[in-house]
């Protein structure tokens, strides 16, 4: 009855590869996290400890086993998220939390965009403890397979409550009665919820016909400030088709493009130029990688501070090389 509180991401089958084949040691060097993350925090926030090996070959740690513990330089923080390139990790000390006693979720149907971030907004700022929010068009939703979702034949903004069963409920009436301004309101239980949030989490509704990925289109996953999510989603539709959805409130767009040609890394890197935020190109054919920069590029002044972080680790460049930047 614990778990990893942040809800790391199976994304193997987006990428046409078997589930359940994820490591913990990946999920922290990559600093995955799923819907939880908007109360829970990241990946990076839950690590206490480890030991690694760098690229000099020297065996070094950082952290503790309890928090109390923990002194001198937060190496945590500066090794999750870096894919491998300063450090291989050979031991991880991490938190884990109670499962929540019940879950809910109360679906808000039919809103448009903006009117899903104000409500997603609100029921985040209110009282209520809202542990997820995402927003799935319709034609993402049709594609769950949750029979309340998928046959609703309309947009569908998902709001998450847990906690003990007389609180979970209490919160989730109130909750309804918050948004009914913003649409017709319905409510998913225990293992409806589970579903449902798995799919936002591993982005199935951009996994290939029959369960497989790979399906040959570009995905990226975009971070942006939550309130700047429906102008940033509508700026990138005005000039690539494509297809998304919404999570962490609106702050995090998961976006699938038609055409491979290039990523649009243009249009969907300049839609983000003036809210802030950064694209990640997750999924793309070799040539494209090879010629579209995967993560958001560097100011020259931040890649200067990331050229001598990697020579303190890695000098001779054995780990990773140009996984995250080239050069690097």
């Amino acid at each position: 009855r614990q778990m990893l509180a942040f809800e790391p991401a199976d994304l193997g089958p987006l990428f046409g590869a078997p589930p359940r084949a994820a490591t913990i040691g990946g999920t922290f060097a990559c600093n995955l996290a799923g819907p939880g993350r908007l109360r829970a925090g990241a990946a990076r926030d839950h690590l206490l400890g480890f030991r690694a090996v760098s690229g000099r070959g020297e065996v070094f740690k950082s952290g503790g086993r309890v928090v109390k513990n923990v002194t001198g330089y937060d190496m945590c923080k500066l090794l999750t998220g870096s894919f491998g390139t300063l450090a291989v990790m050979t031991e991880v000390t991490f938190k884990v939390l109670p499962v929540a006693e019940k879950t809910r979720t109360v679906l808000v149907m039919g809103a448009d965009e903006a009117l899903a971030v104000d409500a997603m907004t609100r029921a985040l700022a209110g009282p209520h403890d809202v542990s997820a929010a995402a927003h799935l068009p319709e034609a993402i939703a049709a594609r769950s397979s949750v029979s309340y979702v998928a046959g609703a034949q309309a947009s569908v903004t998902a709001l998450r409550v847990e906690g003990p069963g007389p609180s979970a409920g209490i919160r989730c009436e109130a909750l309804r009665e918050a948004l009914a301004e913003f649409g017709d309101i319905q409510e998913l239980h225990g293992r409806n919820s589970g579903v449902l949030w798995r799919e936002v989490a591993e982005v199935a509704p951009f996994v290939g016909a029959a369960g497989e990925g790979g399906d040959g289109r570009c995905v990226w996953r975009v971070s942006v400030p939550p309130a700047s999510g429906a102008a940033v989603a509508a700026a990138i539709r005005a000039g690539v088709e494509c297809e998304l959805y919404f999570d962490w409130g609106g702050g995090l767009i998961w976006l699938r493009i038609a055409a491979d040609a290039g990523a649009a890394a243009k249009i969907v890197r300049g839609a983000i130029t003036e809210c802030g935020g950064h694209a990640t190109l997750i999924r793309a054919s070799d040539e494209t990688r090879r010629t579209v920069p995967v993560f958001q590029p560097q100011d020259s002044a931040l890649a200067a501070l990331t050229a001598r972080i990697k020579d303190g680790f890695d000098p001779e460049r054995i780990l990773n090389p140009g996984r995250m930047y080239e050069g690097v």
